[in-house]
């Protein structure tokens, strides 16, 4: 499996209503307590923990993630994820439809960040796997009661495993969320990264031009 590298995925800037936008803020660098913003196109601005611009307030920022006030809601980013706030329509489960963009690596896959029960997660798009599939380290990481779940055998490069397919209550891709998503736990050390498998894809609208996955909800 590929690592990941130089992925950027982005939320697209909804239109206003009204004669004032939406504030775009995308991540492009990460340090401990810096980020890089590009806010409403502008920049990349260098800011440090506590500084504001343009209406964007940075919290904190480490290597994996940056937590922001964007007009007075807070945000957590990373690598090359952004959000548009201000009038964009939100789902009833209270979801912002706005469509996030993954760029392939140089093999042609499509890497990004998910989150489970508050954990940031790397997946990479599946449409080989029946369900959302992880792995038991990342499963205790979102804090997964994997065990409870039905248990099955598969057979892997490592030999054959216990699987346990569990139901994730809340999956959020960018500002996208979805309930009740069935996904399947290995236990030991793969898949390297989550596989977004078609228990979500299914639930998604995904349309791919060149080296560019958009992705939107569907319902």
């Amino acid at each position: 499996m590929v690592n990941f590298k130089n992925v950027f995925f982005i939320a697209s800037l909804g239109l206003a209503m009204h004669a004032s936008a939406d504030t775009k803020v995308n991540v492009v660098g990460l340090f401990s307590n810096k980020a890089l913003l590009m806010i409403n196109g502008s920049g990349p601005h260098s800011m440090q923990a506590g500084q504001t611009k343009h209406g964007v307030k940075l919290i904190t920022a480490n290597s994996n993630a940056a937590t922001l006030v964007v007009e007075g809601k807070r945000q957590v980013l990373g690598m090359g994820q952004a959000a548009s706030v201000g009038t964009s329509s939100r789902s009833a489960d209270g979801g912002v439809n706005n469509p996030v963009h993954l760029y392939s690596d140089s093999r042609g896959h499509f890497y990004g960040n998910l989150t489970i029960n508050g954990a940031s997660l790397k997946y990479l798009v599946d449409s080989g796997a029946t369900t959302i599939a992880m792995n038991s380290t990342d499963a205790r990481v979102a804090r997964i009661s994997y065990k409870k779940g039905i248990k099955a055998k598969a057979n892997t490069a490592n030999g054959l495993v216990d699987v346990y397919i569990v139901t994730l209550n809340t999956l959020k891709i960018g500002t996208i969320v979805l309930h009740n998503v069935r996904a399947s736990v290995i236990e030991g050390p793969s898949p390297t990264h989550v596989l977004l498998g078609m228990s979500a894809q299914n639930r998604l609208n995904m349309v791919r031009k060149g080296s560019t996955l958009t992705i939107n909800k569907k319902y």
